[in-house]
């Protein structure tokens, strides 16, 4: 492995797109808890954790030690179709707002996927090839990761197995075929399907399922079909250690250019996209080079960071998965049917809870119609039009520069724009038509969830 004091941009090709994957833990003092088995309360071993993971995603999971991972040169050749992905001073967008503040957003929309979720899709399509698996298993919230991960497997000719959240199965019938295009199989879930899923709509008879509910199918799926592996699109270590692209793509492009920005901001889920976009830049303010503000953005109707607690938790609501020390709001939260499908997941990745829990970001939470609406003000003036989890990034952006009218600071703002809102058009319809609706749970239904935290 590379010298891990070597500076990111020894990685960076011509072009700008990063030939290494770049570790956060590598440069934290204070390291993410480690897995733990459901059963010992005892860290998960790298053989107990292959046995639903592809071997060398695993190392890179458990790995805290490097900070530079060599992009294998058949995914640094698949990244070429659509990355760098573009940097963007938002010009039009300051000049409506009249702001004294300067825009950025890193556009990950440029691919069919319509989002970054194909930068590690394709990674841990090409780790399950070289183990000459089978197959594949996912969930996929919004849809975006599951047709990220459809398109790798076609690419790599693997089956592909997709539980897709049932609300967004349903408001999402585009996003669905697309997957199946590409060869994928998507069932809604909760579903009749597996144990787990027939447990859960037991547990929870009509509910419009969650992100956990759908990894606990996906999970029993892999474990009973010889040859599969699950892999998962958020939350892991592994997963945002591919996102990294974006942040050194987004960092070189500035110090190409002398730009440091002040405020970096980011839609919060699992958190990939989030900890991709920051991971060089709070490299550098975990080693004392530079210092950023972070802002983590995530809806009120499901606020992982602002309203959870930091524990060992499950990652799904089938309650088979290891267990990961995070901000939660626990495994048995059935977040509200929210138009941002890619954010209602009960947890946050446990590198950035640590980060939180350390002071090195902070997060808010906003209501959807706030989120829409500022959707709408960015599409009319920027031309593109925002995935409904972008636009909790661009709300919050939108804010910021709105502050710096009033207090005449010349910032440097910038957000991810993670992808496109053209397979969210029954959300933007809703919201034009008056009906769509903001909600907040209440104290009680979260300490009820909470309830159900394991016991370490």
């Amino acid at each position: 492995m590379p010298d891990p004091v070597i500076p990111y941009k020894i990685y960076l090709q011509e072009n700008e797109m990063p030939t290494a994957w770049y570790n956060l833990r590598a440069d934290m003092k204070n390291k993410p808890a480690p897995l733990l088995d459901p059963e010992t309360k005892q860290p998960m071993t790298k053989e107990a954790l292959s046995a639903v993971f592809c071997e060398e995603l695993v190392r890179q999971e458990l790995d805290e030690d490097t900070a530079y991972y060599p992009i294998p040169q058949e995914i640094c050749d698949f990244y070429k179709m659509y990355r760098p992905s573009p940097l963007v001073r938002a010009y039009c967008l300051e000049k409506k707002l009249g702001t004294p503040a300067k825009i950025y957003y890193k556009f990950e929309g440029n691919n069919t996927s319509g989002s970054h979720k194909l930068n590690s899709a394709i990674a841990q399509a090409y780790y399950a090839k070289q183990q000459g698996l089978v197959g594949v298993t996912t969930e996929t919230g919004a849809g975006q990761w599951g047709t990220a991960l459809s398109m790798a497997c076609s690419y790599f000719e693997l089956d592909c197995k997709v539980y897709m959240v049932k609300c967004s199965y349903e408001q999402k019938p585009h996003r669905r075929e697309v997957m199946r295009t590409y060869g994928a199989s998507v069932t809604p879930s909760p579903s009749t399907e597996t144990e787990v899923g027939r447990r859960i709509l037991e547990m929870h008879p009509g509910t419009t399922g969650s992100l956990g509910c759908a990894i606990s199918e996906a999970v029993e799926t892999a474990s009973k079909h010889e040859g599969y592996r699950y892999v998962l699109g958020s939350v892991l270590n592994q997963v945002m250690l591919h996102q990294s692209v974006i942040g050194l793509e987004a960092k070189a492009a500035m110090d190409k250019y002398g730009i440091k920005p002040d405020v970096i901001i980011g839609c919060a889920g699992g958190g990939s996209n989030l900890g991709g976009l920051i991971a060089p830049f709070m490299g550098e303010k975990l080693r004392g080079e530079a210092d950023y503000q972070f802002i983590a953005v995530e809806p009120a109707s499901c606020p992982s960071l602002t309203r959870g607690v930091y524990a060992y938790d499950f990652c799904d609501t089938g309650m088979i998965c290891p267990l990961a020390k995070m901000y939660t709001l626990g495994s048995n939260y059935i977040p509200s049917p929210s138009h941002a499908g890619g954010l209602r997941f009960h947890g946050m990745n446990s590198t950035l809870s640590q980060l939180y829990e350390d002071g090195l970001m902070e997060a808010r939470s906003v209501v959807q119609t706030d989120v829409f609406a500022a959707a709408e003000e960015f599409a009319r003036v920027e031309g593109i039009l925002p995935a409904p989890e972008s636009a909790h990034a661009i709300k919050v952006a939108l804010d910021e520069a709105k502050k710096c009218i009033e207090t005449g600071e010349e910032k440097t703002i910038l957000f991810g724009l993670t992808g496109t809102g053209y397979f969210d058009m029954v959300s933007y319809e809703k919201f034009h038509n008056g009906v769509m609706s903001d909600y907040i749970p209440t104290d009680d239904e979260l300490l009820e969830a909470r309830d159900t935290l394991p016991k370490v």
